[in-house]
């Protein structure tokens, strides 16, 4: 009787240290019993060498990466190729091919939906219980897209120097792939888990949450009650053709947004009027424009730009590092306002007058005029007094601040630092990439903030991005979407690293 290794695995040694194995080892596999071996002809010096072994901490077993790869670009390309874009959807499509690539690994799959086309997908590897689950979780719907925009196609996954072009290649096939490597992967080893292993594949992301993770949040609870997830909105950024930072998304900002109203007399367009209701409201919207909102930095912004000043150049250290003197701040937010937006905009409770209404005939001053403001809230900010804050700003009677209906994303607290996961993530982020980590607070939202309001701790992680690649248009959204091949295939590694030694048996 012949002991089959699972294919994955290289051989021949046996290795108990906990550090990176060289190349030919074996790691103990979890799971074989001394017993067991000695059934298979094992000597009695091995059995029990295996039974001290089993008091040392488990070490994850190392996959045959080029095996891997090329499985994972399979996957990854195949996924790119469905259109799912939101609206409307259809990310049941995605749903099918996953289903049927875990299925066919014996992994049993649960498809939840609202909506029968934009369906969502559950499966689980079981642990021991001993520690409640992770979840690894990656959206299925992606952006809508102008094709006669791109170079290729959208829907192409064309590789090309070193890259894989395509819609959703970083938003979020890139993480639906790692999530769905690290299930099969798993699986395939039989390794000993001490917690479940999750993965999620939900709709509606970018456009309509109500059939994704709201809807399972809702509905199917009991299936996702986790201590722990990793999904997405961070990554490594690379400058230069070089992995400098790595950046994990412990917390992100709450869409509330509202409109500036304004009522006035109507009258001639021949006989101009100060109390115009466009002028009032133009005056507003510049005024709003204009102002510094007070800069309030939570453990998450402070360790960013304290991570981030590690690694920049002296100037930019300089400024991020005077962020944190009073006396320096107002200069360095000035700087930022102008030059860096969005880590502007992490310093505060942000405003961006983004549709401006009034008027129907060039000869008429319209009675009414409205601005449309995305006001995007720190997690822990009073926007009833946030609001007051900007009638003191505005300080005109004649403009109302009218709050509207927010996105349906949860007001969410930020994720702590010193957890589990951070520091697996944290790990793993260094071995793969050889970076150290900083947590980030997201302008944006993401579906993390539903399982945040739960109680779960979450993490957005990332694969490895040219910092030069947005501003040249290839970043997410953009009309030449792409993401390294290298990323592709590093970014699973990153996972099984991170996953493994989050969940792994001890």
């Amino acid at each position: 009787m012949t002991l089959q290794l699972a294919p994955f695995l290289v051989a021949p040694r046996l290795r108990t240290s906990p550090a990176q194995p060289a190349a030919g080892e074996l790691h103990l596999a979890r799971g074989i019993r001394p017993r067991f071996l000695a059934v298979l002809g094992a000597g009695p010096a091995l059995c029990r060498l295996l039974t001290i072994a089993a008091g040392i901490p488990a070490i994850a077993q190392t996959p045959d990466w080029n095996q891997v790869n090329q499985e994972t670009m399979r996957h990854y390309q195949a996924l790119v190729r469905l259109d799912t874009t939101d609206p409307p959807g259809n990310e049941t499509r995605a749903v099918d091919y996953l289903r049927q690539v875990l299925e066919g690994d014996g992994i049993p799959v649960t498809v939840a939906a609202k909506d029968p086309a934009r369906a969502n997908l559950i499966a689980r590897i079981k642990g021991d219980g001993a520690k409640r689950p992770v979840i690894i979780m990656g959206h299925t719907d992606t952006v809508q897209v102008d094709p006669s925009k791109w170079i290729f196609g959208p829907f192409s996954a064309t590789r090309n120097g070193g890259y894989v072009y395509g819609r959703g290649t970083l938003d979020d096939r890139s993480d639906l792939t790692a999530a769905l490597m690290t299930t099969l992967l798993l699986k395939r080893s039989g390794m000993a888990l001490d917690r479940d292993v999750i993965f999620v594949a939900e709709a509606g992301e970018e456009a309509n949450t109500s059939v994704g993770i709201d809807y399972l949040v809702t509905e199917h609870w009991p299936e996702l009650d986790a201590e722990y997830c990793l999904a997405e909105a961070g990554g490594v950024d690379r400058l230069n053709g070089k992995a400098r930072v790595a950046f994990v998304q412990t917390a992100e900002k709450r869409p509330m947004p509202a409109r500036l109203v304004v009522h006035g007399p109507a009258g001639h367009g021949s006989r101009p009027m100060r109390q115009s209701a466009v002028v009032h409201l133009a005056q507003a919207v510049a005024k709003l424009a204009a102002w510094d909102p007070p800069m309030r930095l939570n453990d998450t912004t402070r360790t960013y730009f304290e991570k981030l000043a590690a690694v920049s150049s002296p100037e930019e250290a300089a400024r991020y590092r005077g962020l944190l003197d009073p006396n320096q701040a107002p200069a360095a937010r000035e700087w930022l306002a102008v030059n860096d937006p969005a880590r502007y905009s992490m310093l505060h409770t942000s405003i961006s007058a983004d549709i401006l209404k009034a008027g129907f005939q060039i000869n008429v001053i319209p009675s009414e005029a409205e601005a449309t403001l995305d006001i995007r809230a720190l997690p822990d900010e009073d926007i009833a007094r946030f609001r007051e804050l900007m009638k003191q700003v505005i300080a005109d009677p004649a403009v109302e601040i009218v709050p509207m209906e927010a996105n349906g994303r949860p007001a969410a607290p930020p994720s702590p630092l010193g957890s589990d996961a951070y520091k697996a993530i944290e790990t793993a982020y260094r071995k793969i990439y050889g970076v150290s980590t900083a947590p980030m607070m997201n302008t944006s939202a993401t579906d993390m903030a539903f399982l945040r309001a739960k109680g779960v701790a979450c993490y957005g992680v990332g694969p490895m991005v040219d910092e030069e690649d947005p501003p040249q248009g290839f970043g997410a959204h953009s009309d030449q979407e792409r993401l390294l091949e290298e990323a592709v295939y590093k970014h699973v590694q990153f996972y099984w690293d991170a996953v493994t030694d989050l969940a792994a048996k001890k």
